[in-house]
């Protein structure tokens, strides 16, 4: 009888310490995130470590990083893509749109965090920015009247400013609304449109001799073409081969393109690594609202305008982030005010 006793007891203790184990299990698992980057890796991983770290991971720690770049390639992207899904890791973090809408094509379930990108209700992404709907959240490009402004810089550093081209790369979902946004403000402020369409890495030299015929004074680069440095690099080199004022977002300007405005790519990053730790946690993509930019930075290359010939205004400086001389040489606003403090530069 004991050992009947004994035998029950056994077995109860193990039908106990199996969902205990399990919990035990489920509770030490360390984390598996996807990042599918389709811009340059360095752009990227510092400002998302950096997020990650504001939340407590530390990458090989308590969290597995699974990096993957595309580099700026849209097919890269959807193989990348479906390489992560097939690891099943527990989140997807994709930048740009050609990297959001692989990762959406490779997985219905997985949860995807956009690291931004441009448009989502647009393109399908999401149902709206307040309840995106399903297994796709993040933070998005997007901003009232983005477009205009830069629009609106590029007039006032090159007054004449008649025509202008917009450079779209076809290998982008955005390419459409980009567009659209542009031919917008560009109506209103009574200023001619030409726009041409590159899929990299080939077709540029085309796309600027066609700017060239048009007789455009300006081109506004659609910001995923600058996916690569190297490849933002030849952009502005070819923009000022051409005697062309540039202008797009992120690095562009301290690249050697004219100037820069657009949301802070590394807050969005950085905002990315949020909506991480939420659905780490146990949140809902479809129930977390899309988060649209609050940080913009303004960066203007001098170097670049002394070339083409442009006098910038001592109050568009003081109104500019950073300046840049040379790619990688940067000022800050501050030493930006004290430098034109010191030339005189402003005083009546």
């Amino acid at each position: 009888m004991k050992r009947i006793l004994r035998g029950m007891t056994v077995a109860v203790l193990a039908l106990i310490a199996v969902p205990l184990a399990a919990e035990a299990q489920a509770a030490g698992k360390v984390p598996r995130v996807g990042v599918l980057m389709f811009t340059d890796a360095a752009l990227f991983q510092g400002p998302f470590r950096q997020g990650l770290r504001d939340h407590g991971y530390v990458e090989g720690q308590n969290i597995v990083v699974e990096w993957r770049a595309a580099e700026g390639r849209a097919d890269r992207a959807a193989t990348l893509a479906a390489e992560l899904v097939r690891l099943n890791v527990d989140v997807i973090v994709a930048t740009w749109s050609p990297a959001v809408q692989a990762a959406k094509n490779a997985t219905t379930t997985i949860p995807i965090v956009m690291a931004p990108a441009g448009d989502p209700v647009g393109q399908g992404f999401v149902a709206s920015l307040a309840r995106p709907g399903g297994n796709i959240t993040g933070v998005t490009g997007m901003a009232a009247d983005l477009s205009g402004k830069r629009l609106q810089l590029l007039q006032e550093l090159i007054p004449s400013l008649n025509r202008v081209a917009v450079l779209l790369n076809g290998t982008d979902p955005f390419a459409k609304p980009f567009l659209r946004e542009n031919e917008t403000v560009t109506k209103k402020a009574a200023v001619q449109l030409h726009a041409e369409t590159v899929r990299p890495p080939q077709g540029f030299e085309v796309a600027f001799g066609a700017m060239a015929k048009a007789r455009v004074g300006a081109v506004i680069v659609q910001p995923s073409l600058l996916a690569q440095t190297a490849r933002a690099e030849q952009i502005a080199e070819l923009a000022l081969r051409h005697r062309l004022g540039s202008a797009s977002a992120g690095a562009f300007a301290d690249s050697g393109g004219l100037l820069s405005y657009g949301p802070s790519f590394s807050a969005q990053v950085q905002r990315a690594a949020a909506y991480v730790d939420k659905i780490l946690k146990g949140a809902q993509p479809r129930e977390l609202p899309v988060e649209q930019p609050t940080t913009f930075d303004f960066v203007i290359n001098l170097r670049t305008a002394k070339a083409l010939g442009i006098t910038i205004s001592p109050s568009i400086l003081l109104r500019a982030d950073r300046v840049s001389d040379a790619p990688g040489e940067t000022q800050e606003r501050g030493e930006v005010s004290r430098g034109v403090q010191k030339a005189g530069l402003g005083r009546r």
